[in-house]
């Protein structure tokens, strides 16, 4: 006799599908701070909803999550606006994250950080100079991206998490804009080599430091490259 599959009833199944509104609001997020939108442009929502094949009524909900956010401007009749990065939002910008960080940072060199974690953010360090050796910025600034990730999540604060989740959005799209202006960032990953040796060590007042001073070098480029090349008026 051939058994009949088992239907595991969507409450038992894992999570919840995704409402339109939140499938809205993950996609036109990923759109921002990708720059498919380009920061400075404007959307009506019937141009936004053909893009995402749904209609209106979802994307009108997320663009009032994203404005939450700080991503785009809702101007009542006349659209979405794709809000541009500018120098004043840098400095607020990385002003936090430079102390969320840095407290990140310091903790998980306290708390201890086991073998297989000290192996993950090390592998992630190696593959970001085997994209700077390749010459492929995009592959290391995904790399990157994921170590960052890693360190804060190995802090176990999800608060934290959540703080610097929301504010990574607008430092990633400012950082593919000028990922082919700044200079080869070799010495972000000296910065991420010493960075995991202080946490190996244990020693975390050298952990919070060398995380801080990352930040600071990273903001002050940063901002001099959003303000020589314009890019806010984009």
């Amino acid at each position: 006799m051939t058994e009949t599959p088992t239907v595991i009833p969507q409450a038992q199944s894992g999570k919840k599908p995704l409402s339109q509104t939140q499938r809205a609001t993950r996609m036109l997020r990923e759109m921002i701070i990708t720059n498919k939108l380009l920061p400075g442009s404007s959307h009506l929502e019937t141009e936004l909803a053909e893009m995402l094949g749904m209609s209106r009524t979802p994307v009108r909900e997320a663009a009032i999550v994203l404005e939450g956010q700080g991503l785009v401007e809702v101007k009542p009749r006349r659209g979405v606006r794709i809000l541009p990065l500018s120098p004043a939002d840098m400095e607020e910008i990385y002003s936090i994250l430079t102390e969320l960080e840095s407290l990140a940072a310091h903790d998980v060199a306290k708390n201890g950080a086991d073998e297989e974690d000290l192996a993950r953010l090390r592998a992630l360090i190696q593959e970001m100079e085997t994209a700077l050796a390749d010459d492929d910025r995009h592959r290391w600034a995904e790399a990157d991206e994921r170590f960052h990730h890693k360190l804060v999540s190995l802090a176990g604060n999800r608060r934290l998490q959540t703080i610097v989740a929301t504010y990574s959005d607008q430092v990633h799209r400012a950082r593919l804009l000028t990922l082919h202006m700044r200079p080869t960032p070799h010495r972000s990953n000296e910065d991420h080599r010493a960075l995991v040796e202080a946490i190996a060590a244990g020693d975390a007042e050298r952990a919070r430091n060398i995380h801080r001073e990352h930040r600071i070098r990273a903001k002050t480029m940063m901002i001099k490259l959003i303000a020589s090349h314009g890019l806010r008026a984009v």
